[in-house]
């Protein structure tokens, strides 16, 4: 049960943070393996991929520790830049080392226990560290058992664990990022930790985290999805070929929208009555849903620094992507927000701070602002 156990831990903890995971991964079988035989290792073991790797998730703890004590507008790039480093990472975690590892298990249990099929020389001999799964010798189906279940494993974790990266872009305080960020480390660092000392009780740590990473899916999917959009709007500067009206109008469901769970990616679009509505399909693939907008209330098309969004004044009713920036005002219009357009975040701020120095701009219709 001891290398089952491992085995459970190791995908567990690299999908938590796969960078640092499969750094730290490498590293421990690059030391405990003779210096003779280090050439035998697979790509991830090489000194050449985890050194940098390491070094990389030093640069990123020094940018969020430095991120506290920085302004926001400074901050945020490099938290774009974080959550695609994340989501690469994690990309290649699940196309390599984690099906290398359920490979390695397999080879083990086939060979009943026989902890010679775990050294390095072995896998490298026998095809598993370019992962050629066909080239294993009697262990075929428990890989065709093990290596799906440790990769959706892994993607259950993952989502849940990169959703934090979500909360990161839309958190507007370095203190709270730095915070979200610590909390994971100190979860990966648990699970090294147990694993060390009782492989059984990280096993059974990884159980609960697999649990809890499994009842919160829906909720870790819809801000993976948030940050997958947020990130190529944001790099690909789509704003400036983007026109509403010409395309659907897509958002996320903010708080104030009632019947659709917060962050629901989704359009808006016109019922029968001309009023508008919220469009969604649940997992981006069920059958569509329709939540009609507040009646009663005047909506305004938000400003922010970074993203825009549409609120009663009180409430966001929805975030919208990066793509709506400087195209506000044209979204006032073609859905009739009577509000017209209203700073948010930082430009609300920055507002109220030049109007509170008599610097402030001068009145204007809202409807037309």
């Amino acid at each position: 049960m001891a290398p089952v156990a491992a085995a459970v831990a190791a995908v567990t903890g690299i999908a938590i943070s796969p960078l640092l995971g499969t750094g730290a991964y490498g590293a421990y079988h690059y030391f405990r393996t003779p210096v003779k035989e280090r050439h035998t290792l697979p790509w991830f073991a090489q000194m050449s991929f985890w050194l940098p790797a390491l070094g990389l998730v030093g640069a990123v703890a020094a940018k969020d520790a430095a991120g506290a004590a920085l302004p926001p507008g400074w901050k945020k790039p490099l938290d774009v830049l974080d959550t695609l480093e994340n989501k690469t990472t994690g990309l290649i975690a699940a196309g390599a080392v984690v099906p290398f590892t359920m490979v390695a298990l397999s080879k083990m249990i086939a060979g009943s226990g026989d902890t010679t099929a775990l050294n390095p020389e072995v896998l490298s001999m026998s095809g598993l560290a370019t992962i050629h799964l066909a080239a294993i010798d009697g262990s075929w189906l428990l890989n065709i058992l093990t290596v799906p279940l440790g990769i959706a494993i892994y993607a259950i974790v993952w989502m849940g664990s990169h959703a934090i990266n979500g909360l990161i872009l839309l958190s507007p305080w370095g203190a709270i990022d730095a915070t979200l960020k610590t909390a994971k480390t100190a979860l990966l660092g648990l699970v090294a930790l147990t694993a060390q000392l009782d492989p059984m009780i990280s096993a059974i740590l990884s159980v609960v985290l697999i649990f809890i990473a499994w009842f919160i899916a829906g909720w870790s999917f819809r801000l993976t999805v948030f940050s997958w959009i947020f990130c190529w709007d944001f790099f690909s500067r789509r704003n400036r070929r983007f026109s509403v009206g010409m395309h659907q109008t897509s958002g996320f469901a903010g708080v104030g929208l009632k019947g659709v769970p917060q962050r629901t990616y989704g359009d808006i679009a016109r019922d029968d009555r001309g009023n508008n509505t919220f469009v969604y399909k649940p997992w981006l693939v069920m059958p569509p849903k329709r939540v009609p907008f507040p009646e009663g209330t005047d909506l305004a098309a938000g400003r922010g620094a970074f993203f825009s969004n549409v609120t009663d004044g009180e409430q966001e009713l929805l975030v919208l992507p990066p793509r709506y920036r400087t195209h506000e005002a044209e979204l006032a219009s073609l859905y009739n927000f009577k509000r017209g357009v209203e700073p948010i975040g930082l430009n609300k701020a920055w507002s109220w701070l030049r109007g509170a120095i008599g610097f402030g701009p001068k009145q204007r219709d809202p409807v037309t602002a």
